[in-house]
């Protein structure tokens, strides 16, 4: 039986005593999310609140299905209990009038998974709500910025709580959560309302008085002699087996040690394991690909032949992510296997296969297309280039620039495109060769007319130039320029100007209405012929001595 033991010097057999319950759920590792520091603390409550008579339900970092296990057992000791005590501490969620404590395993929880990831904080509430004035909820809060719930329309931390009147909730810090836990909560028969008002720390809500006292005096509770514990041997023994169990990785050999070891070290993860490889589908296949130990190498080959299969990997990086393992998926389920996403050996050999199959018929096919491509190639050629032509040689480079004849057109090209200008330095130069002859203007200006680039064209005009009489000033050229600009010859009336320069026996040319060079050397030979300054441009006296009569002019005087 149990006996509390008074501060005053009165011992009072108590021979019914209802047991208090505790509730110490400390999350500090997260499988998947950050860790909360020193958000376990609050488990070091357990000693002192069982030594004041508390029936605890303890968990450090517990998954789902173990924490839920502990608040369904709070909630069934809490009628039968005075005082009440519920410490939580780790990564919060709300969605602004619900909350919750995350389980260890929980990861990236939204509106339709966080029951399945963690505790209602509600849920908590309601329990403690039986007990008025005796009922405590101590939350560490992780810091909200450590936790990213994109868009599931959560949000870090806690929403606002409905509170049941009597009840005491005290928010802070995980650290200093564990803190009040050992110095403050757990202390026997303390005045403790004032404390904890006076602490900074803390965010007080609900019930509390200045003069409030929680707990009891320290209660000894008569229990059987308990068992020695294990010797080293035994507890070297239970680490030998625990270390084959871990090997095997089955839900045989996780029992075997269950039943070898109901107490032991290991037994809550044993039977995490045990639900992990019942809840896992292919479980079995995804060991036997394992046990392959596929190189990144290897599966990048795998990747590369389900590609050539038209199953598409969405890339080829050695890592079987979603989009491989739907690739595998879709094959098995093409070629009868089961649609486990895993690969045996059997299966990636005759991935093999069919891949090399399918790499033969794609160069089989290619063959036969380069064959196809070359015979069309040889008769095009024969059609144009095989002829010995220009045009022939351009129309088969037009149509296969890289073809197999390209080389042999471009080179003959090139050869005809010398000949051609080895010709025309040929005529060049014979066409000088006669200027030079005659050695007279007309005969350099002739020389101009037919070769404007040619390359002796800089020495013909220098030429003409010395023989053309007395030399021409700038002014006067311009002057002569302006008085042509005023006769406004263009078209048909310089059509006309030409036709009568060469009535007069000179060369102005082609009859095309353009005043070219040609032309200007023709205006010059009549001008130098006339006692005119040769400008080469239409001024007046030489408009009056060549056109008049001829086009209407009007000329200013």
């Amino acid at each position: 039986m149990r006996h509390l033991l008074l501060t005053t010097a009165l011992l009072l057999p108590l021979p019914v005593w209802a047991q208090d319950a505790a509730l110490l759920l400390g999350q500090e590792r997260y499988e998947q999310l950050d860790r909360v520091r020193n958000a376990d603390d609050v488990l070091d409550g357990q000693d002192p609140l069982e030594s004041l008579g508390f029936e605890v339900f303890a968990r450090a970092n517990g998954r789902s299905d173990a924490l839920r296990d502990l608040a369904a057992s709070f909630q069934a000791q809490a009628p039968e209990a005075d005082r009440l005590l519920v410490a939580l501490s780790g990564h919060f969620v709300t969605d602004g009038t619900r909350s919750w404590l995350l389980s260890a395993e929980a990861e990236a929880p939204d509106l339709f998974t966080v029951d399945q990831m963690g505790v209602s904080v509600d849920s908590l509430l309601a329990v403690l709500g039986s007990k008025q004035g005796q009922a405590v909820l101590l939350l560490g809060q992780a810091d909200p910025d450590d936790l990213d719930l994109a868009d599931s329309r959560l949000r870090a931390g806690l929403g606002a709580l409905d509170i049941p009147q009597g009840v005491t909730v005290v928010k802070t810090r995980p650290a200093v959560a564990g803190r009040q836990m050992v110095n403050i909560l757990t202390l026997p028969e303390a005045v403790i309302g004032q404390r904890m008002l006076n602490n900074s720390n803390l965010t007080i809500e609900g019930f509390i008085t200045p003069d409030w006292v929680l707990m009891p005096g320290e209660v000894v509770i008569d229990t059987p002699v308990r068992p020695a514990p294990p010797s080293e041997d035994d507890l070297n023994a239970e680490a030998v087996l625990w270390d084959r169990t871990t090997a095997a990785d089955t839900v045989e050999a996780y029992r075997t040690y269950i039943a070898r070891y109901p107490q032991g070290r290991f037994i809550n993860d044993a039977e995490a394991h045990i639900r992990a490889i019942l809840a896992e589908p292919n479980r079995t296949a995804r060991l036997t690909e394992e046990a392959l130990n596929l190189t990144r190498a290897m599966r990048r080959d795998i990747q590369s032949n389900l590609t050539l299969l038209d199953y598409n990997t969405r890339g080829v990086d050695g890592i079987f992510g979603p989009g491989s393992r739907g690739a595998i998926t879709n094959w098995q389920q093409s070629n009868g296997f089961p649609q486990t996403s895993y690969l045996d050996r059997d299966q990636i050999n005759l991935i093999d296969a069919q891949a090399a199959r399918r790499q033969a018929e794609i160069e089989a096919e290619e063959a036969r297309e380069r064959a196809a491509a070359e015979a069309r190639d040889r008769a095009y050629w024969a059609e144009t280039g095989a002829r010995g032509d220009e045009p022939g040689f351009r129309a088969y480079l037009d149509r296969y620039p890289n073809g197999q004849f390209a080389d042999i057109a471009t080179e003959r090209l090139r050869g005809i495109e010398d000949a051609r200008r080895s010709q025309a330095e040929a005529d060049d130069r014979a066409a000088w060769s006669i200027a030079q002859s005659d050695n007279t203007v007309e005969a350099y200006r002739e020389y101009l007319a037919a070769y404007p680039n040619g390359v002796f064209a800089a020495e013909a005009r220098t030429r003409v130039e010395q023989r053309s009489g007395p030399n021409v000033t700038r002014a006067q050229r311009e002057q002569a320029r302006s008085e042509e600009a005023g006769l406004r010859l263009s078209g048909v009336r310089a059509q006309l100007l030409e036709l009568r320069l060469r009535d007069l026996g000179l060369n102005p040319g082609r009859l095309d209405g353009v005043i070219d060079d040609q032309t200007r050397s023709a205006i010059a030979a009549y001008q130098e012929a006339e006692g005119i300054v040769p400008t080469g441009f239409v001024d007046r006296r030489t408009a009056i001595g060549l056109i008049s009569g001829s086009i209407n002019i009007t000329i200013d005087n």
